[in-house]
């Protein structure tokens, strides 16, 4: 079976803080963050090792910080930057007036809402901005298009460099978990990475929120 690689981005000022880091900036990764990155890539070359990938593709949200932790991967498995694709259906959630807000601050600045979100960040939206369904609805655009090709072929591997919430929300479906409940069930760490295998039958879910070695 074909084999995804899901990983969440390294490493940033905002998330070492706790902050929300949409779609409204674009920072780099933190210094610490481009050395997870580093042995990110190390570690994925050694799981690469373990699978048949014949065809093997880098897909990126085309934010920095996901594409400088996709160049830190390509760079360990000696591919050329330029063949690294991009997606904006991978982008983060749209925080909205919550970007750049720590938790506590959005209480703060809106707490009914917040509650709300909380309970079920699913189907409820971040003022002026995204809720988790419209997350997967432009995640899945890609991330289905990606999976049946895959599923095609058992020696293909695709690594997919997204964020927290695009990857909460899509690990929550193929578990088959309810869906407001990704928040609560799924964590993503920095430099994270999930690994699935597609083939004839549902998902294999191999290992979920791994960490570099």
């Amino acid at each position: 079976m074909g084999s995804l690689i899901l990983v969440r981005h390294s490493v940033t000022a905002a998330s070492a803080a706790g902050r929300n880091l949409g779609q409204r900036g674009d920072p780099p990764l933190a210094p610490a963050g481009v050395t997870l990155a580093r042995r990110l890539g190390g570690t994925l070359v050694l799981e690469l090792t373990e699978l048949p990938h014949d065809e093997l593709r880098i897909i990126s949200s085309p934010a920095r910080r996901c594409l400088q932790t996709a160049e830190a991967i390509a760079a360990a498995m000696d591919l050329p930057i330029r063949t690294i694709e991009t997606s904006d259906g991978l982008l983060e959630m749209d925080y909205g007036a919550w970007d750049g807000l720590t938790a506590e601050e959005c209480r703060a600045r809106d707490p009914a809402l917040r509650a709300a979100w909380e309970a079920d960040p699913y189907e409820t939206r971040c003022p002026e901005g995204e809720s988790g369904a419209d997350v997967a609805r432009r995640a899945s655009a890609v991330l289905d298009t990606i999976d049946a090709w895959l599923a095609d072929d058992r020696a293909r591997c695709a690594i997919v460099v997204a964020h927290n919430h695009v990857n909460r929300v899509r690990l929550c479906m193929l578990f088959g978990w309810p869906m407001r409940e990704y928040r609560d069930r799924l964590s993503a760490d920095p430099a994270g990475y999930s690994l699935i295998g597609f083939g004839g039958g549902p998902p294999v879910i191999r290992r979920v929120n791994a960490a570099p070695a």
